[in-house]
């Protein structure tokens, strides 16, 4: 065995081979995977091997596609087979919420080059005859759908490895994982000890136990999942003699998936009353048996797949297959490096290994010999869960996936297991005022306040739902008055040290403010990509606060600290200094009743900061605000936010104070066309063709981080651009990825949109290429199946002038 290697992977499931073979294929051939049993002996060996495209993420998505494009590559490299199937798969709609559903990813598709198709009921009788199509009222056809042999697949990964130089030690457990002074990693195993540069954990169904012995917490959960085989059906064999496949069936009425296996059929379940297993933690000596077969958990989902599929009624059951799987909270897979440890990557919680297992691995081997991915991985980075979360929290949040897992995804849904977990002092005063919370990254947020006799809940919706009438009277407050909105869905951070600025001015792309003033930045990777949209604010010459993302906060300090040189300290205080943001044509007025300095415009200009007392509050005020419109944003302690409010809402009686929640604030950027992050912002942009390159000091003497590939794009044009639209809209707005279409061709998609409640006009943006774009354009985007006109808008739909935030 060896006894060094650049990296270890633990865990030889199909995503450790995979992760093993990708590294070899970017280039690294000192890799090594050690497995305790023989390979597949975890969830791998007894998964039912099917494959799909469908996700609601786009780049999840597209890492799918990769992945079952790679296997044809797999058997003509190795000479080994896959066991493809590729047979197509047709998912049912049985309402009008799932028809709208899947309208919209078959838009997301077009422009992603995945070929589906919206089937009606008469045609899913013809693809998949076993079905009854009673209540369908239609469906989504993927002809990528199929589904291989599981063991072949993993092995073929493995020997496609072996090729690159990789090796591989099999009855091979870990027992610890140490890490020296120097960043790298003693992997004590049974054979001995080997000292690897990086470690990655792909230890599936044991990943929490490896995790640990690093003094990592994995935040995932194995389920109890069962599918069931069927023996010999007429009409299957009838096809099979006929040359023809049974494609894939989803049926997520019935919570099922079904497909042909040999002569029969093999059907899976999702059910309600699911079970989460090995809750204090997965037993080593777990390997290639089942768990007891139980019918009980699954009564209803058999009785619901008779009707739906009659042939199974009469079938005879020649197998069960009853195992676990890990589930992460989202069920997306937990990938990259983890926050706060060197060297230490992760590659675990892929509950659906054939499907996005290669994506899985190649993201990651990019990661680490790149440095970054080549597509924004924020659905599946391992640092979207920051220190907050809990084995208390994980599980019912994973059996809430599982239980959802064929459920519709609405845009605006608010899932609501574990809920309410974090709030801040503020909570029960919106709670009181009827806010209708949102969760984000833990911690709960207002998103609209209900009208009274209205439900104090948002119906899930692809279309404009019963947030409206409250949206609009919230905007109108700001646009008219004044209205307050609390800010600690800010990810902020303190920058303190002798060394701050220069720090500075090297990990951001734009230029850092003077002391008293602010300034807006990118953060840049060294390719040139979006990493962050921030705010720096400078209060001393050696005290600095940034503000960008919520979501992001794990994901930002882990770069940060990667980064870190010289004299410099950075906090996360996110929940510590919170407070609120008031804005309107009366926000001035407000603040000035508040407090005894001078908030005059001539005193205090548009982007100033300043340490004021407020009320009984000492806080730092700045004047910015995203809706656009005169404000000011009130940082103070989390300890005095309950007083600073008290300050507030008193001396704001008269001027028509209202609380504002999250839907008004999307709403009110849309005016001036802001940028969201995860919308016009990502990793998979870069700076000029986003518009951020207005806040990107490219002459600066700074050898800033991705300034030279910044550069090569300025220099060179980016091939598209943002732009915003005014959409003749029906009762439905662009959410995110509708297709831009030009004379009957696909050009761009949509990043974001929706409704301007002062403007009374929906809004979209969206990515059109730059050689087709000009002041008049116009095109159709495709929302929820239907096409409608939208044309360019360059004047800002308030304020165009910025007197009122300006002035």
């Amino acid at each position: 065995m060896k006894t060094t290697t650049r990296v270890c992977v633990i865990g030889g499931g199909v995503v450790g081979c995979s992760v093993l073979y990708h590294l070899t294929k970017l280039g690294w051939s000192d890799v090594m995977l050690v497995e305790r049993s023989e390979l597949t002996s975890g969830s791998t060996w007894h998964a039912a091997g099917g494959f799909h495209t469908l996700n609601g993420d786009t780049n999840m998505a597209a890492l799918q596609g990769y992945t079952i494009r790679l296997y044809k590559e797999l058997e003509e490299l190795t000479g080994m087979s896959c066991g493809l199937h590729h047979v197509g798969g047709v998912t049912l709609a049985d309402t009008q919420e799932r028809m709208d559903m899947f309208l919209a990813e078959r838009a997301k598709h077009r422009y992603m080059g995945l070929e589906t198709e919206i089937v009606t009921p008469e045609e899913i009788a013809k693809i998949a005859p076993v079905t009854n199509i009673e209540g369908i009222i239609g469906g989504l056809y993927d002809p990528l759908d199929g589904h291989l042999d599981p063991s072949g697949t993993t092995h073929a990964y493995a020997k496609a490895a072996r090729m690159g130089g990789a090796s591989i030690e099999t009855h091979c457990m870990v027992k610890e994982t140490n890490q020296r002074p120097d960043g790298t990693w003693d992997v004590v195993t049974n054979k001995g000890t080997i000292h690897a540069e990086h470690i990655v954990n792909a230890g599936g169904l044991w990943a929490r136990e490896v995790g640990a012995m690093a003094g990592v917490y994995m935040p995932l959960h194995p389920m109890e999942h069962q599918y069931l085989v069927t023996e010999t059906i007429p009409m299957i064999a009838e096809m099979i003699d006929s040359g023809i496949e049974h494609p894939h069936v989803m049926d997520p009425s019935g919570e099922s998936y079904l497909r042909q296996e040999a002569r029969g059929l093999c059907i899976g379940f999702y059910e309600q009353p699911c079970r989460p297993w090995a809750v204090d933690g997965t037993s080593w000596d777990f390997g290639h048996e089942l768990l007891p077969d139980d019918f009980d958990k699954i009564e209803d989902s058999i009785a619901f797949a008779y009707k739906r599929f009659p042939v199974l009624e009469t079938a005879g059951v020649k197998s069960v297959i009853h195992g676990p799987f890990t589930f992460a909270p989202d069920g997306n897979p937990l990938v990259g490096p983890i926050p706060g440890m060197r060297n230490y990557w992760s590659a675990c919680g892929v509950m659906a290994g054939f499907s996005q297992g290669g994506g899985v691995g190649l993201s990651l081997a990019q990661w680490m010999i790149e440095g970054e991915a080549e597509r924004d991985v924020y659905a599946m980075d391992v640092a979207r869960f920051g220190n907050w979360i809990t084995p208390g929290y994980t599980r019912p949040k994973v059996i809430e996936n599982y239980q959802k897992r064929f459920s519709v995804s609405y845009p605006n849904e608010e899932l609501p297991a574990c809920r309410p977990f974090q709030t801040t002092p503020a909570y029960n005063i919106w709670d009181e005022q009827n806010a209708v919370f949102g969760a984000q990254y833990g911690i709960e947020v207002a998103n609209y306040f209900a009208l009274p006799g209205e439900p104090r809940f948002e119906t899930p919706s692809f279309r404009r739902s019963n947030a409206w009438d409250a949206t609009a009277a919230e905007v109108k407050a700001v646009r008219t008055a004044v209205g307050i909105n609390e800010i600690h869905n800010f990810g902020k951070y303190t920058v303190i040290g002798t060394g701050a600025r220069q720090w500075l001015d090297r990990i951001m792309a734009g230029r850092i403010p003077k002391q008293g003033r602010m300034s807006l930045t990118p953060m840049l990777s060294e390719k040139g990509k979006l990493l962050g949209d921030f705010t720096v604010t400078c209060l001393s010459e050696t005290t600095f606060q940034l503000t960008a993302s919520f979501g992001m906060q794990a994901i930002h300090m882990r770069w940060f600290l990667q980064h870190l040189d010289g004299d410099v300290q950075i906090e996360n205080v996110s929940t510590k200094r919170i407070g609120f943001q008031i804005a309107g044509p009366n926000a001035r007025e407000l603040l000035s009743r508040c407090t005894r300095a001078d908030v005059s415009g001539a005193a205090f200009k548009f982007m100033d900061a300043k340490t004021l007392s407020v009320g009984m509050s000492d806080a730092l005020v700045q004047r910015v605000s995203y809706t656009g419109d005169l404000g000011y944003e009130i940082y103070t302690d989390a300890e005095n936010q309950r007083a600073l409010y008290t300050t507030l809402s008193e001396a704001g009686k008269d001027l028509g104070l209202k609380p504002f929640g999250m839907r008004a604030m999307m709403s009110l950027r849309l005016d001036r066309f802001f940028g969201s992050w995860n919308a016009e912002f990502s990793p998979d942009y870069m700076p000029a063709e986003t518009g951020m390159d207005r806040f990107v000091s490219y002459t600066k003497p700074v050898d800033f981080i991705g300034k030279a590939a910044a550069l090569a794009e300025k220099t060179a044009g980016p091939a598209r651009k943002l732009c915003a639209f005014v959409v003749d809209a029906d009762d439905a707005d662009v959410n995110a990825y509708e297709p831009i279409w030009i004379n009957g061709a696909v050009v761009g998609f949509c990043t974001s949109g929706g409704y301007s409640h002062h403007a009374q006009k929906s809004i979209a943006q969206g990515f059109v290429p730059t050689d087709l774009i000009t002041d008049d354009l116009e095109v159709e985007i495709e929302i929820l199946g239907q096409m409608r006109t939208a044309k360019r808008v360059t004047e800002h739909l308030f304020d165009p002038e910025m007197k009122r935030m300006r002035g």
